[in-house]
């Protein structure tokens, strides 16, 4: 696996900062957000973000930033783009495709659309089928690959919603990005057998780690309230170590990108205990025998070999 870090969990560093110190802890690459973000006081990590590479004006600085990620010796895992697969967004998503050509990406997230109240969800995926049609004849010619994300509150949530929606389509030219902290919130599904179902497809990975915990208050008819919270990869829900399991017994061997947007550490201890802690499981997951990789997770002997 290579390991790489996207730019939404590093706000407060600029590009230049952001390639010399991931590439000093030793990671292989970076993703790029895409985004004029909007403007804050303070940084953080969807306002103010200083690390996304600003869209206004991206054509005339394509070889600025091919050439600080190279010469950090680093390299692109992805440009992680802003617009949906929405009829509005076309120009925009041509746009994106050639840059990440331009600039020597290999793939663009080009998300699905977010549900809102009382829209049909059938219609909607029929539609957004339609558009995703559009992108990957687009992408193919721009030599590139699109990619939907995994994501609470869009159209594609879960692995298999991602599936319904690019079944048919070249996958060497649409994909998707399965997001281990996204499907915490919603789009939970067994890891081995989403990574089986999504097949060629599976073209990119996220972690990053949630909880779910009490909110205060209750709701009309007295039952607790839940809400999910970002947590560190060590201490979230998720196991990584299952995951990575199931990831190695599918054979992928791709990138995967750290989006961390827990605090609890400051953010180039956080980078660098990430890389660390993903190494180490991916060493693990290396020299756990084959068939006690099969094992389900939450089984006592998968638990067993975690504390190990």
């Amino acid at each position: 696996m290579r390991f790489s870090v996207f730019t939404a969990s590093t706000p407060t560093w600029t590009p230049e900062e952001a390639v010399q110190k991931l590439a000093a802890q030793g990671w292989d690459g970076i993703e790029w957000g895409l985004i004029d973000s909007p403007p804050a006081d303070v940084p953080g990590f969807w306002e103010g973000n200083l690390s996304h590479l600003p869209l206004s004006g991206i054509e005339e600085n394509i070889d600025r930033y091919r050439d600080l990620t190279a010469g950090a010796g680093l390299q692109i895992s992805a440009i992680a783009g802003y617009s949906d697969a929405s009829p509005e967004n076309l120009d925009k998503i041509e746009r994106l495709l050639a840059v990440t050509a331009a600039i020597g990406g290999r793939q663009v997230r080009v998300n699905s659309p977010m549900l809102t109240t009382g829209e049909s969800y059938p219609a909607l995926m029929t539609e957004t089928r339609k558009h995703y049609a559009w992108i990957a004849e687009r992408a193919a010619e721009h030599g590139v690959k699109a990619l939907v994300e995994t994501h609470h509150r869009l159209l594609t949530a879960s692995g298999s919603a991602a599936l319904r929606l690019l079944d048919g389509l070249d996958p060497d030219h649409v994909g998707v990005i399965h997001d281990l902290g996204n499907t915490v919130i919603e789009g939970q599904e067994d890891y081995l057998g989403v990574f089986q179902m999504l097949g060629d497809y599976l073209a990119h990975i996220h972690v990053k780690n949630a909880v779910w915990e009490p909110l205060e208050g209750l709701d009309p008819e007295g039952a607790t309230v839940f809400g999910h919270r970002w947590a560190p990869l060590r201490r979230g829900q998720a196991s990584v170590f299952a995951y990575f399991a199931a990831l190695r017994l599918v054979g992928y061997d791709g990138w995967v990108t750290v989006e961390d947007f827990s605090q609890e550490l400051p953010l180039e201890e956080r980078t660098l205990d990430n890389l660390t802690y993903l190494k180490a499981v991916e060493q693990r997951v290396a020299a756990t025998p084959w068939e006690e990789l099969r094992i389900d997770e939450r089984s006592s002997r998968m638990n067993r070999i975690l504390k190990q």
